[in-house]
């Protein structure tokens, strides 16, 4: 396949940016680059404009960089919530990718992120919090919490459970006490009945 060089105007990712100059096919050139004005021929006079278009990459990388470093601080702060389908058991079907956590990102925030960015050393299997890694730049790094919760009303997530056992024993010191309570008014009005009783088969004898 013939190659061609040219000296790209534009950052196209997984190619290069401004000012770099790379081999291409010759049909990809023609067809694509040089048309959408992503690209200009390697010659004498286009690499002059090398260095204006080294300025202009200059220029927006440190624009993304800044745009990126407010993105990590607020990121940090939301929790991302997935819902996903479980069986009676509470068990995933299936599993949360990069690209459900981006979509969930662009729903619930209006946050806009490539899901390339989003890293997963394996998708989630599993219910409850997760903190999941966003190389958001080279030289940028931010974590986000995402909360994977059922879609099923009958599935308790864990936080749900541990909740619900919690309220449970802040009740039970109460209930025991109201037993007892119960239990010691029964006590006089027993005695007080047994007396009762004694004294009419005295009456009743003489």
């Amino acid at each position: 396949m013939a190659k061609t060089e040219v000296i790209l105007t534009h950052n196209i990712i997984g190619l290069g940016g401004e000012s770099d100059q790379v081999k291409v096919a010759a049909g990809f050139a023609r067809n694509y680059l040089l048309p959408q004005g992503l690209a200009i021929p390697l010659t004498g006079a286009n690499k002059r404009r090398i260095e204006s278009l080294k300025q202009r990459r200059a220029e927006r990388e440190a624009h993304e960089f800044n745009t990126m470093n407010e993105l990590a601080k607020g990121v940090s702060k939301l929790i991302c919530v997935v819902k996903v389908k479980t069986g009676e058991d509470g068990k995933m079907f299936g599993t949360v990718t990069s690209g459900m956590i981006a979509d969930e990102l662009k729903h619930q925030f209006e946050i806009s992120l490539d899901k390339k960015k989003i890293h997963l050393e394996a998708p989630i299997r599993a219910l409850g919090e997760h903190e999941v890694e966003l190389r958001l730049h080279t030289e940028l790094k931010s974590t986000l919490k995402v909360r994977v919760e059922s879609l099923n009303p009958t599935t308790a997530t864990p936080e749900a459970i541990a909740a619900a056992e919690a309220a449970a024993k802040a009740e039970r010191p109460h209930t025991e006490k109201r037993g007892r309570t119960a239990e010691a008014d029964k006590a006089p009005a027993a005695d007080a009945k047994a007396k009762g009783d004694k004294k009419s088969k005295g009456d009743k004898k003489a």
